[in-house]
């Protein structure tokens, strides 16, 4: 065991302890597969992450991503707040003009929009849901059949069963059973369109449930977020660029600002900043 340098990002939020928080290990060399897992239980975040020297060319760094149940090959606000970490620790990007970060996935490119940090969406699959799994969920849920507007599975690396509701109401009064959820083995992400949103307030109300790798339900999620917005703005559900709401019901106050460039790319923005400074036994 040595010390090692470490951080407490909250994620998503300009104001501390209203966003998503994360556990960075800033030198993660000669860790393990079990020192990671046995670390990132004993936080009990939704994510820790360890970073690394880069394998591939070109990148800045690599990062290594745990839940308390398992390892993750990408997780959005474990990229914006690693990004974050290695820039204050004293990281030096190799562009000028953007940062590239290895994970599991591969290369994400990051870019600074200050006040912001923003990453390019990874590559998205997406297919219609079984129709019994669809059932199971809703039924987990609570919903009714007219509650549900649409959905679809996405993967981006994670996977989520995502469901467009009728109204931000539904989604916070959303009770889930989370065992169900366990049992099925579903990670699932709700959202709902805020009607007469101007340009700066929140125009997506989220929530995203993760009982299957022991995070009932998660304060704020770039990965569902970035999917999702590849899903809604190609689908027509939502414009170009917005902002999604997600905590609310945890009593925080996270804000993604997502966007779809000319090439269609999507980017997946928030703010981050730093609650804990100082080292860790490991």
């Amino acid at each position: 065991m040595k010390q090692r340098e470490f951080k407490q990002v909250d994620v998503f939020t300009a104001t501390a302890y209203r966003g998503n928080p994360l556990a960075v290990v800033l030198d993660g060399a000669g860790l393990d597969d079990e020192a990671m897992q046995s670390f990132a239980r004993w936080t009990n975040l939704s994510e820790t992450t360890f970073l690394l020297p880069p394998t591939q060319p070109g990148a800045d760094y690599r990062v290594r991503i745990f839940t308390p149940g398992g390892e993750l090959p990408f997780a959005g606000h474990p990229t914006l707040g690693s990004c974050h970490a290695w820039l204050e620790a004293g990281g030096t990007p190799r562009r000028a003009d953007e940062i590239l970060q290895e994970c599991g996935v591969g290369l994400v490119r990051i870019r600074r929009d200050a006040p912001r940090l923003a990453f390019a969406a990874p590559a998205m699959k997406r297919s219609a849901p079984s129709p019994a799994v669809l059932a199971d969920v809703a039924a987990a849920l609570g919903l009714k059949q007219q509650q549900l507007v649409a959905a679809q599975v996405l993967d981006n690396g994670p996977l989520w069963l995502a469901l467009l509701l009728d109204r931000p109401q539904t989604v916070l009064r959303l009770e889930p059973d989370h065992g169900a959820l366990k049992s099925l083995g579903q990670k699932v992400g709700v959202a709902a369109i805020v009607a007469d949103a101007d340009a700066s307030s929140p125009a997506l109300e989220v929530r995203a449930f993760a009982a299957p790798i022991g995070i009932e339900e998660d304060p704020v999620t770039g990965s569902l977020n970035a999917s999702m917005a590849q899903w809604l703005i190609a689908d027509g559900h939502m414009p170009a660029a917005y902002v999604a709401a997600q905590g609310t019901c945890l009593a925080r106050a996270g804000r993604v600002h997502l966007g779809q460039d000319d090439s269609k790319q999507v980017w997946v923005g928030g703010e981050s900043v730093t609650c804990i400074n100082g080292k860790v036994l490991l």
